[in-house]
């Protein structure tokens, strides 16, 4: 079974020049580790497509039940440069949310 990201976690967004930062937080423990096994770098650069112009980085936190994203070359040259409407990349939460993942059998 499919399901949206907004079923398994909570995220937040922001910048860092061009490089946008999103983090994405289990509203669950026991919904981390299909976090982890399903929301890898390379899917969430699949997932924005060309928005993305360079690496997704991917960082784990378990203390905290979360990952951090850093989306490369995804702001336009960042919030002063950028012709962007979301320059600062607070969307990107919202947009990450929105990505479809493999649960298996999990029950909500």
């Amino acid at each position: 079974m499919k399901v949206s990201l907004t079923k398994l976690a909570h995220a937040r967004s922001g910048d860092k020049g061009d490089t946008a930062n999103v983090g994405l937080i289990a509203l669950k423990e026991e919904f981390y580790p299909i976090l982890v096994r399903e929301v890898t770098a390379d899917a969430v650069k699949q997932h924005f497509g060309p928005i993305v112009k360079g690496d997704v980085e991917r960082f784990e936190l378990p203390n905290l039940h979360a990952l951090n994203f850093l989306l490369h070359e995804s702001l336009g040259g960042g919030g002063t440069l950028s012709l962007m409407t979301d320059a600062q990349g607070k969307t990107f939460s919202t947009a990450l949310l929105r990505m479809e993942i493999e649960v298996g059998d999990l029950k909500f």
